[in-house]
């Protein structure tokens, strides 16, 4: 099992910054990647950015060179920097870890406002 807290959703400006965090915790040497996704309104959930447990990344096209992903391994962390908020940004982020499972924090929402 692993468990997985969100922190650093919020209402911020477009334009502005934000940086979620996910703690991860449970059989966490058996994560072999983790990553951010989000649904919106009535849309179905979509990747956002992941980071392998080699380093590698990978961005949606809408978020690359403004998203950047990042893990701290001694804090079993993961997190996502987001700069030049859009306001199709806004959604419930979750935080997701794959051992071969996948496992899903609770979300946090951004809002980001015109």
């Amino acid at each position: 099992q692993v468990q997985l807290v969100e922190s650093g959703g919020g209402l911020v400006q477009a334009g502005g910054s934000l940086r979620l965090s996910c703690a991860a915790s449970g059989i966490i040497f058996r994560i072999n990647a983790m990553g951010w996704y989000r649904q919106a309104p009535g849309k179905q959930r979509e990747l956002v950015a992941s980071v392998r447990s080699s380093g590698s990344t990978v961005y949606a096209d809408s978020v690359k060179g403004r998203f950047t992903i990042s893990r701290d391994n001694a804090k079993n962390t993961v997190y996502l920097q987001m700069n030049s908020l859009k306001p199709e940004d806004t959604a419930v982020y979750y935080c997701n870890a794959v051992t071969g499972l996948n496992y899903w924090g609770k979300g946090t929402l951004v809002t980001v406002s015109s």
